[in-house]
């Protein structure tokens, strides 16, 4: 499957529906399994369309041996925006008294947010070892 792959990326390039940069990140992604694979289909215009992520992932090797893997779906997040307009009133300000203001989530478009995280790539490598990786896949 990993040569197929790579067979259609080197196809897409000659045939020049992608640039050299283009097919180098999809080579690169199809080299590095560190990072979110991440889904590529040709529109019948013949362009480059990358598939709308579904989950964020937190992912934590520590040099103790310590692992960390979080796959949060990102739908939740979208529920999270519109299940904040439901929040009584009253559970509102006392949430407001303690800091936590929600008036900006109903504001929110979780389309928008999840289109914002698409290119989320966040990598930590500390001086101990520790590593830290957070994207979206």
């Amino acid at each position: 499957m990993k040569n197929d792959s790579h067979k259609k990326i080197l196809e897409m390039l000659s045939d020049g529906k992608i640039s050299v940069e283009e097919a180098t990140a999809l080579l690169s992604k199809l080299q590095n399994p560190d990072t979110a694979e991440e889904e590529v289909s040709e529109t019948e215009s013949g362009e480059i369309k990358k598939r709308t992520p579904r989950y964020l992932r937190v992912v934590v090797d520590s040099a103790d041996g310590d692992k960390v893997n979080v796959r949060v779906p990102l739908s939740l997040i979208k529920t999270g925006i519109k299940l904040s307009a439901l929040v009584p009133g009253n559970a509102v300000e006392q949430m407001s008294s303690h800091g936590f203001d929600l008036s900006q989530l109903s504001e929110l478009n979780g389309d928008e947010l999840i289109e914002a995280l698409r290119d989320l790539q966040v990598d930590v490598d500390s001086a101990n070892g520790d590593k830290v990786r957070v994207f979206t896949e």
